[in-house]
């Protein structure tokens, strides 16, 4: 019988083993300047070896997948970190598991980012490509650009059955902790 993945808030505390939460709200901040611009300083670290490659941003456009989906592949890049900052305060949804080769079912959560929060995954960490909430969601994205091998795919066998219903969240949607 399959399981359905529970939804939670993201937060930094429940999501730092496998991340960062890129966000203002709680963040170190100063301004600078002249008092014309308050930074929110070093909200999460770029992690990648410069002789592997380079950092790179990008621009990217996601489209809503149906709901239930059905989870059946997962993706790591071991050689470096890789964000999502969303672009245009739109709910998404983010789903990972923690590292190492072998990933349990029973290991894996599902967050919704409220739109004003990006993500940035740790090196290794296991993830499922982006899920839009609203079509034509854009992003920017940071991450290695490297000619050495840097994505690994983890696909489930058919009787790993876990299932993510969002079919409930409206647009605009923010779940409150409990």
């Amino acid at each position: 019988m399959p399981r359905t993945l529970e939804l939670q808030p993201l937060e930094r505390d429940s999501f730092s083993p496998f991340g960062d939460v890129i966000e203002m709200a709680g963040s170190r901040h100063f301004s600078i300047n002249n008092g014309a611009t308050e930074r929110f300083h070093d909200i999460s670290q770029i992690v990648g070896d410069p002789s592997d490659g380079h950092t790179a941003i990008s621009l990217v456009r996601s489209q809503p997948l149906p709901s239930p989906l059905r989870i059946e592949v997962l993706e790591r890049h071991p050689l470096a970190s890789q964000a999502f900052i969303p672009q245009d305060d739109q709910p998404f949804i983010v789903v990972v598991a923690p590292r190492g080769d072998d990933i349990d079912l029973d290991d894996i959560r599902a967050f919704v980012a409220d739109g004003k929060q990006g993500i940035n995954y740790h090196p290794g960490v296991w993830h499922h490509s982006l899920l839009a909430l609203a079509p034509s969601q854009d992003f920017i994205l940071v991450d290695l650009i490297t000619p050495k091998h840097n994505c690994d795919e983890h696909y489930f066998d058919s009787d790993e059955q876990l299932l993510l219903d969002y079919s409930g969240l409206p647009n605009g949607c923010v779940l409150r902790p409990r």
